[in-house]
């Protein structure tokens, strides 16, 4: 191999992955009490293991939705109907412990009597949140992610439709790009690990997960003869889901960002509501870093912003574009902290987060989903005009 090349690998993983499964519960509840109180505080976490579902967190809303229902909803839907599969979603139990929001971040977040009322939410914690961004993909997100993603979806959809009517809920996907440079080059390996029923063996698992959900996703431009691809590298795969692997709400945090091509700031996102800086401003953070790159001011972009609890204003904000910049890093980030406004009441507002849309991004990713209709408000590439003339007068 030219010693040129670097290896960089992605992992996504489907609806009916334990952990997933979990964030989709969490983000369900978040969803359910934002349809009917706008300001209503969440922070909830499930944990899903054999036979049971357990949510706990805390809530300050003026609705108190059916948990239990929720999550009943939420476990059928991806699949698990059957107590055979280790989950039933109408049979299994349900367990909930949540109560209301502490006082003290309350304190923090609602900040009564500021002069400026985008100052008068304060972000519920300290800790600093990531977005990046780069010229890869229609998306503009990292290739190897990217596929993954397509994978994992296309495995949960021949799922659904039954066109591989013996797979199960569970499945992780895995790709790994060579590049030269900072330039994608070819598809190096493709790890496809699918659920199956127990009468398949190996071989007939692989033919078909290649004819009908490797190859439709991978583009031929990126294939070459040499292609590894790896289905069920033990064997068998019978045995999976909550029935082999407990799953918890955040444990997924890299699938749902950028796939481990840059840092992760920040915690996880799912059971959240927005006022939630781990949330909102990673949100901000992509849709600002998805405009510079939109913009052509740079092909790689990572942005990174941290807050004070109970403090409206970042502390810091600061641009890397590793060498792709187009106008000086230092004056990019004067530029997005001028463009883009990271309080977490702004964020709100421009984001449009004070409405459910949650667990749709659950599973395949937060970031880069231009496959949703309608397309997440982070996603959309409306500043790049501004963008634009801000730069020349640099």
């Amino acid at each position: 191999m030219n010693e040129r090349l670097c290896l960089v690998s992605s992992e996504s993983v489907t609806e009916g992955h334990p952990d997933k499964l979990a964030d989709q519960i969490s983000d369900a509840v978040v969803d359910a009490v934002l349809a009917e109180d706008g300001r209503g505080r969440v922070a909830c976490e499930t944990l899903v293991g054999l036979g049971m579902v357990m949510v706990v967190g805390e809530m300050t809303a003026r609705c108190r939705p059916d948990i239990t229902a929720i999550a009943r909803s939420v476990v059928k839907e991806a699949g698990y109907t059957r107590a055979e599969y280790g989950l039933d979603g109408d049979g299994c139990a349900v367990l909930t412990a949540v109560n209301g929001q502490s006082p003290d971040i309350a304190r923090g977040v609602d900040r009564a009597g500021s002069a400026d009322a985008l100052d008068a939410i304060g972000a519920g914690d300290q800790g600093m949140m990531t977005g990046y961004a780069c010229d890869e993909t229609e998306e503009l997100m990292p290739l190897p992610l990217s596929l993954a993603h397509r994978l994992a979806r296309r495995l949960g959809e021949v799922r659904r439709m039954k066109l591989l009517p013996w797979l199960r809920p569970d499945g992780k996907c895995q790709v790994t790009v060579a590049y030269e440079g900072d330039l994608p080059r070819f598809v190096d390996t493709v790890v496809v690990s699918c659920q199956h029923h127990p009468d398949l063996h190996g071989g007939e698992v692989r033919a078909e997960i290649v004819e009908k959900v490797i190859r439709p996703v991978l583009p031929p431009a990126l294939v070459g003869s040499d292609l590894r691809i790896l289905v069920n590298p033990t064997g068998r795969f019978v045995v999976g889901g909550p029935q082999a692997d407990t799953g918890v709400t955040g444990r997924k945090i890299v699938v749902d960002t950028y796939g481990g091509v840059v840092p992760h700031g920040g915690g996880a996102f799912s059971g959240k509501d927005p006022t939630k800086v781990d949330r909102s401003a990673a949100y901000m953070a992509r849709y600002a870093a998805k405009n510079i790159v939109a913009a052509g001011l740079a092909r790689r972009c990572l942005l990174q912003v941290a807050y004070a609890i109970g403090v409206a204003r970042p502390v810091s904000l600061s641009v890397e574009t590793f060498g792709t910049a187009v106008v000086d890093e230092g004056c990019l980030a004067a530029l997005a902290g001028r463009i883009f406004d990271f309080r977490p009441a702004a964020i709100l507002g421009d984001l449009d987060l004070l409405r459910p849309q949650y667990r749709r991004l659950a599973a395949y990713g937060h970031m880069g989903r231009i496959d949703l209709d309608p397309l997440p408000a982070w996603e959309r590439i409306d500043r790049v005009r501004v963008l634009r003339e801000e730069a020349r007068r640099l």
